[in-house]
């Protein structure tokens, strides 16, 4: 099989990951933080260890302030959920994934609190002072979409939370999409927390996230149980991590995703983006040669992840999508992709399109194989 659905898991997992996941957990598989024997402490220390290592991969300011979770958006439930306040404002983008879209219409649906979403240029782009134009006196946080799962667009983060700053309003990245890919410097982009996932570019396990934020942010419980602290209270507790961490964690996930993240760094983050979005240039380039088949989305490269879009003319895109698995062994993602937006706005609702994401492992006789079969495909089209 030709695995070209990357932006939703990478795949397969590098073999240094796995190795690292069976082999520690095989000898520290217990519960941290829930014993004071000696092999609780350890598993506890090593948990501690991959904290303090994302929270400098990320450029955050102190580890307990890195909670994990089960994805993004779990990380993206615990921060919305746990900043907002009746009567507030939220700012977020039509480029958002339906991890921030779905709860912020919920919230509004109930009456609690308000949104505006800016607009994208034909690039993809956020202009920051749009974001600056939509903050009203009642915004308490904006919510951007770091890289696009649709069109593979890196926003111009320093510049958005610069703006934040200058408003004194909570500035939020869901960073799914672009951690282990591109850099992300909290502190000196004015980012107040951050959503990530294990499963995606940072080659760690599904299953598990989470969420960095920063010194000055306080995010409100709202998930209450056993911490393995203060268990005399019946109050939760109100330090971090612990305030936002319930239940037995995910020690296997832990492991897999501090394992991915220092193979991440070893690969070089920069190397990465710079090689799988040549091969998706790649891509464009022979599929533009195809008539039937339309891309989507912006016409450069630059500052973008390796993701195309694209539609075959007079096909539905899971037809598409069923004919490169079943005759050409070649996997992609159908339909919108979990940002029906986006996909309104590309003129491409409600059937959406056919996504092909490069990973890590992709070569260049893969990209041929794909731009060969779409060319069969898409002959009297």
């Amino acid at each position: 099989m030709i695995y070209l659905d990357n932006a939703a898991t990478v795949f397969p997992k590098p073999e240094a990951v796995l190795k690292k996941m069976m082999d520690t957990y095989q000898a520290v598989g217990v519960s941290p933080g829930r014993g004071d024997y000696d092999l609780a402490m350890t598993a506890s220390d090593l948990v501690m260890d991959i904290r303090g290592h994302l929270c400098r991969f990320f450029g955050g300011d102190d580890p307990e302030r890195v909670v994990f979770a089960s994805n993004a958006s779990d990380a993206l439930n615990l921060i919305i959920q746990g900043m907002i306040e009746p009567g507030c404002h939220v700012v977020s983008s039509r480029l958002e994934h339906n991890s921030v879209l779905r709860p912020l219409h919920h919230f509004q649906k109930q009456g609690i609190i308000t949104y505006d979403l800016v607009e994208f240029d034909g690039q993809g782009r956020i202009d920051p002072e749009d974001i600056a134009r939509a903050i009203k006196p009642a915004t308490r946080m904006v919510i951007i979409n770091h890289a696009s799962n649709i069109i593979g667009t890196i926003q111009n983060v320093e510049a958005i939370g610069r703006v934040c700053q200058n408003h004194d309003v909570p500035f939020i990245l869901d960073a799914a999409q672009s951690a282990g890919l591109a850099p992300i410097r909290m502190r000196e982009w004015g980012i107040s927390a951050l959503a990530f996932t294990g499963h995606k570019s940072l080659m760690g396990p599904s299953g598990i996230g989470g969420l960095v934020f920063a010194g000055d942010v306080d995010i409100r419980t709202t998930r209450f149980g056993g911490t393995g602290i203060d268990s005399e209270s019946l109050e939760h507790t109100q330090t971090y991590p612990h305030r936002l961490e319930t239940g037995t964690p995910n020690l296997l996930g832990i492991i897999g995703l501090g394992a991915g993240l220092e193979f991440v760094e070893q690969a070089g983050i920069d190397t990465t983006r710079i090689r799988e979005a040549a091969l998706a240039q790649r891509l464009a380039q022979g599929l533009s040669e195809i008539p039937a088949v339309r891309i989507h989305g912006p016409s450069g490269w630059d500052d973008r992840l390796g993701v195309l879009m694209i539609n075959v003319n007079r096909m539905v895109p899971e037809d598409v999508g069923a004919i490169l698995d079943g005759d050409y062994g070649i996997a992609v993602r159908t339909g919108l992709q979990c940002a029906p937006l986006v996909h309104r706005d590309l003129n491409t609702f409600p059937y959406g399109g056919v996504r092909f994401s490069v990973g890590p492992f992709n070569t260049v006789s893969d990209i041929d194989a794909a731009i060969s079969a779409l060319a069969e495909i898409g002959k009297n089209k």
